[in-house]
């Protein structure tokens, strides 16, 4: 049975998430002040709520106003200027911890609204799609229940893209490219989806649904056709940061004080040593993939020979999610085989990516919200668009072959997102703040180390092994990538090269990476932040363990916290102090 909870019960809640031995008067304020901030915070931002598993404002969708912007800063703000007359130091030492994930939160957000203001340039923050989607696709609640909250989200959609269109104003041609395709998905998805789950609802509801879809319809082609014709000529605006904001940015969603070019000279320190390692597996696998052939004399050339053979074993729009399906149950029966980490026994579906989310990843794991335990996660994999020429879905479907679909489903699934996210959401957080606020550096940390964990482990041969490395090459790219393109002045035509021949990947996903590159910033450098960290945190383990150390143990321990911030762990972990702050390869 799913569990969802009521706003006004969360302060309680709160309270009764901490221990109360030894609580002093500054952990009781505190509590008081971080369970006064959830409720205001799920009551401002009532799409989070419902993300979440809290179905008390399911009918309600985001103020996307101006006003409803500079309420949520003010907020914010105020929340800052309270937390700040609290001493951290008359903390207990859960608290302490909790004191500095509220920060990090606040001044995040205060940033985002303060100084990014994409609310002003970045059309893809109207996108409510995924707020109907979510009504849809989550079964927490029934039906008549979820379609009435429908009802009035659908009536809310036009005051939304009214705002839009009158706070847009040079955005970025490439985000509003995006923001067409994906408001003609939520288009398909309200015309072809909701009338089939209306034919059981009383006609009462049924006749109200219908008319607010038509209506919510209406104002998004009206909005689609202003995206093309309006703003898309105006869209004029830079996609690049700049280094000062992405320095600032990269601060606060790493939560470090690592200055970002360390993180860029680590990247292309490890790409060498990743490419290294990549010949080295190519020439096992040579005499394998071509008998009797002499192997090329050049260590790229090599490289690409093994890839291209692997890639040849491709699939396409139809066998994919098939396909991916069988891999799963592979990897969870190699997780328990090899005593890796505890499965937990939670619902997990394949499914094809809903239209109106595609243009920025190929996969995503969707998992309940924190707050809702026991629901089903989706692993949602995008098949190429139909506007793609057949030379175009061979390129991705070659760079997404049988063993790259194995590495993704590790990354996603088994042993990574789902069962990291699942494991979360079967425990109870030590607060409900760090179940709200998750780390995505420790959510992609963990899948990441998972694919090297995994490979090393045996799990797909040296075949998977050569797609894993390809991928940490990836990784390494995306990070290279990210910086280059926020804080420097790297080309569409640089990037490709980087992307297809240092990281020997197909020109279809050198093309939709450097799409995300320029719609995301940060998000791309998450990926080898939280791998060196989780790295760094295993080898620190494993020596002060010593003969003792258990892999499933640690493993465990490591989800216990939830999907909490990697600099946590040592602390709650008893480790000694890191001697250096990355690992090695």
């Amino acid at each position: 049975m799913k569990r969802f909870f009521p706003l006004f019960v969360f302060s309680a809640l709160f309270l009764f998430s901490c221990s109360t031995d030894s609580r002093t008067d500054a952990d009781r304020d505190f509590e008081e002040l971080t369970g006064r901030f959830l409720d205001h915070y799920l009551r401002m931002h009532p799409e989070d709520a419902s993300a979440l598993g809290v179905r008390a404002y399911d009918h309600r969708l985001n103020d996307y106003s101006a006003d409803g912007m500079a309420a949520a800063l003010n907020m914010f703000r105020a929340y800052r200027d309270t937390l700040r007359s609290i001493r951290v130091e008359t903390l207990s030492a859960a608290h302490m911890i909790d004191y500095d994930i509220f920060q990090q939160v606040l001044e995040e957000h205060i940033f985002e609204l303060e100084e990014l203001r994409e609310w002003e340039w970045n059309p893809l923050t109207y996108n409510v799609t995924d707020a109907l989607y979510h009504l849809i696709a989550r079964e927490g609640v029934s039906l008549e229940s979820r379609m009435r909250a429908m009802v009035q989200r659908l009536q809310a959609v036009p005051a939304v893209l009214e705002s839009a269109q009158r706070q847009l104003t040079r955005p970025p041609a490439i985000h509003t490219q995006t923001a067409i395709q994906q408001n003609a998905g939520g288009i398909a998805l309200l015309e072809n989806t909701l009338p089939a789950l209306g034919e059981s609802l009383p006609p009462t509801l049924r006749d109200s649904l219908h008319a607010a879809r038509d209506r919510a319809v209406s104002a998004l082609r009206v909005y689609g056709h202003w995206l093309r014709a309006d703003l898309l000529q105006r869209s004029t605006g830079d996609f690049r940061l700049g280094r000062e904001r992405y320095a600032r940015k990269f601060a606060l969603q790493l939560e470090t004080d690592m200055p970002p070019e360390q993180l860029l000279a680590e990247a292309e320190r490890l790409l060498v040593e990743c490419t290294d390692e990549l010949d080295v597996t190519a020439t096992s696998l040579f005499p394998v993939l071509f008998p009797g052939a002499t192997p090329p004399g050049r260590v790229e050339e090599g490289i690409r020979r093994v890839l291209d053979r692997l890639a040849d074993d491709h699939l396409d729009d139809s066998t994919i999610v098939g396909q991916a399906e069988a891999y799963l149950t592979r990897a969870r029966d190699f997780v328990r085989t090899h005593d890796l980490v505890t499965v937990p026994d939670e619902p997990l579906e394949i499914i094809v990516m809903p239209e109106f989310q595609r243009g920025v990843a190929v996969a995503y794991c969707d998992s309940p919200g924190a707050l809702e335990k026991d629901g089903k996660t989706f692993f949602a994999i995008a098949p190429t668009p139909e506007h793609w020429t057949p030379t175009r879905k061979l390129s991705f479907y070659r760079e997404y072959n049988r063993h790259m679909l194995k590495n993704l489903v590790v990354h996603e699934a088994m042993p990574g997102h789902f069962l990291q996210l699942a494991t979360a959401n079967s425990t109870e957080a030590p607060t409900l703040l760090r179940s709200v606020f998750p780390s995505g550096v420790f959510a992609e940390g963990w899948a990441t180390y998972c694919e090297q964990l995994m490979a090393d482990t045996g799990f797909g041969g040296q075949e998977m092994k050569m797609q894993q490395l390809k991928m940490y090459l990836r990784l390494l790219i995306n990070a290279i990538l990210d910086q280059r393109v926020h804080a420097g002045t790297i080309t569409e035509r640089e990037a490709m090269q980087l992307m297809t021949e240092r990281g020997f990947q197909e020109e279809g996903e050198a093309a939709g990476k450097w799409r995300r590159a320029c719609l995301t910033s940060v998000q791309l450098s998450t990926y080898l932040f939280g791998n060196l960290r989780m790295r760094a945190l295993r080898e620190r383990a494993e020596a002060e363990a010593g003969s003792s150390f258990s892999l499933r143990g640690f493993h465990d321990t490591v989800l216990s916290y939830g999907t909490i911030s990697p600099k946590y762990h040592p602390m709650l972990m008893k480790l000694p102090a890191p001697q250096q702050v990355v690992a090695q390869r």
